[in-house]
């Protein structure tokens, strides 16, 4: 049976909370493989689509990241500070304009011309994310602010300058372990972001 002849029924939602973001128990009437149905519960969380940047400077081979704290790496016994590319929710916008938006509030560059490059589901297992991938080039002069994040929104973030060559270090070495600034960075070696025109 293919999949798209499957019958997939939702036949009941729970909201289990509702606060920061949303989290809510399905009750799923699945069709099998076989033909059989099976009934089960999952539980999601909603927090909205995303939008994620990979800012790189081709001439000084160099890339803008972000450091902030992550509350489930603490949880999970580390330190709570990770090392990522600029990030946010949609938050009703479209997919560009929130990028664009959301470079100058974390990292103080003010960038108008962005590529999208992909889309990706982040953890299709619980969460309903689907993140929208793009990348940029920055110059020192497209720097209006400091950046840092909006504060009442708890965010504490510092911007990082580094050469290509050591955040691609970094990763290897497990120094940057977040899955969207990983996808990037193999991106930008896949598609040699920083081959130097000839």
């Amino acid at each position: 049976m293919s999949n798209t002849a499957r019958s997939i029924t939702i036949i009941r939602e729970q909201i289990l909370s509702d606060d920061w973001y949303s989290l809510k128990k399905y009750t799923v009437d699945y069709q099998r493989t076989d033909g059989s149905h099976q009934v089960f519960s999952r539980e999601v969380y909603d927090k909205g689509d995303g939008v994620t940047v990979f800012l790189y400077n081709r001439v000084q081979q160099s890339i803008i990241l972000t450091r902030q704290f992550r509350l489930p790496l603490k949880i999970q016994g580390e330190s709570g500070v990770l090392i990522e590319t600029p990030a946010g929710l949609l938050e009703g916008e479209d997919p560009i304009t929130r990028i664009r938006a959301e470079i100058e509030e974390e990292t103080g560059y003010n960038i108008q011309r962005v590529t999208k490059i992909f889309d990706a589901w982040m953890s299709p297992g619980a969460v309903t994310e689907k993140l929208h991938f793009f990348t940029a080039e920055y110059s020192h002069h497209d720097r209006i602010n400091l950046g840092g994040g909006v504060v009442e929104e708890g965010e504490d973030i510092e911007v990082l300058e580094l050469p290509f060559q050591q955040a691609v270090l970094m990763m290897q070495r497990g120094e940057i372990n977040d899955a969207k600034t990983i996808m990037l960075l193999q991106y930008a070696i896949i598609n040699k972001l920083f081959a130097v025109d000839k």
